[in-house]
């Protein structure tokens, strides 16, 4: 049975049980509270009629309180005692007879058994509801033990696979090991073997290397030599050659002073000179500081503004309307 009915079915049938139970309960003390209350009324002292409703109200209340708590109870898979029996009994038999009560009294049987229907199926139906409840627990109980030893299988019958696939593992992984340490072992068997052979064609390059280097320094050298050699001819061409031409430009520099101091140094022109040898005039003073225009127009015989402009065409870059005595800048 535990199989076949499932938690949801379970639930379903404690929520149509609850329903039931407290319908019955319910339709039980509203029929109660209208059969007793006319007794209850005619039984009480003159002016305390209004207290007929309290003794059945306080007697279904307390099935309410037993109801309640049997079921609260017997889903927890719970055992009040012995009190909650004697409370149930007590309230159920109470109200039997105020149910009656009034019928008895007049010894009507058949109002005795008609008012008898409602309390003693209260009192059947809280009885079965906890037996109901109670048988429940122990399904659900019996259930979840199941489920828990199925659970607790399944766990176990895991673990198995995980210690068998663990001990498979451990076996594959001291396999591997060991072909990787047999690899291991050749493959430095065969680098130890490939550096002693590249070691001795290393020493065999490094001999011819050295030969071959040895042969090249003693080339370098001869070469260095030749080129030392032929370079030092070569300083001393040039060193002649500078020589010379300093000398040339000193005699031409020596020239051009003798040049220049010989036209600088002539008497003051009676007539115009000729335009290329008062150019020439022109250069030479710019060559000499201090010669000023006026002593350049005295020299040539031609005019301050043809001096000026011969000035400005040779780059002297000077105002020459400046005074005639300020000095001509080289």
């Amino acid at each position: 049975m535990n199989a076949l009915v499932t938690p949801q079915q379970v639930r379903s049938a404690e929520k149509i049980l609850s329903f039931g139970t407290w319908t019955i309960t319910f339709g039980a003390v509203l029929y109660s509270m209208l059969t007793v209350t006319p007794l209850m009324s005619a039984h009480s002292p003159e002016g305390w009629g209004w207290t007929a409703p309290i003794l059945p109200l306080v007697v279904d209340a307390a099935v309410v309180i037993v109801v309640r708590m049997d079921g609260l109870l017997a889903r927890l898979g719970g055992d009040g005692g012995r009190w909650p029996v004697v409370l149930r009994w007590m309230t159920g038999v109470a109200t039997v007879l105020l149910n009656v009560g009034e019928s008895a009294l007049k010894r009507d049987a058949v109002g005795v058994a008609v008012h008898a229907v409602a309390p003693l199926l209260l009192i059947v139906t809280a009885e079965t509801s906890l037996a109901y409840r109670r048988s429940i627990a122990r399904a659900v109980a019996a259930r979840e033990a199941h489920e828990r030893a199925e659970r607790d299988e399944r766990r176990r019958r895991a673990e198995q696979a995980q210690e068998r696939a663990r001990a498979d593992q451990k076996e594959v992984a001291e396999t591997a090991a060991r072909l990787a340490r047999e690899a291991d072992e050749r493959r430095r068997e065969r680098e130890r073997e490939q550096r002693e052979h590249d070691l001795k064609v290393l020493r065999e390059t490094n001999e011819a290397q050295e030969r071959r280097e040895a042969a090249e320094r003693a080339e370098r050298a001869r070469k260095e030599a030749d080129e030392r050699t032929d370079r030092e001819r070569r300083e001393r061409l040039a060193s002649d050659r500078e020589r010379e031409r300093e000398q040339r430009e000193q005699q031409r520099l020596a020239a051009v002073k003798a040049r220049r101091d010989e036209l600088l140094s002539g008497p003051a022109a009676a007539e115009k000179l000729p335009e290329d040898l008062a150019v020439e005039i022109v250069r030479a003073a710019l060559g000499a500081p201090g010669t000023t225009q006026r002593r350049v127009v005295e020299l040539t015989g031609w005019s301050t503004g043809w001096v000026a402009a011969r000035f400005r065409e040779s780059g002297a870059g000077r105002d020459l309307a400046v005074a005639d005595s300020a000095p001509l800048a080289a």
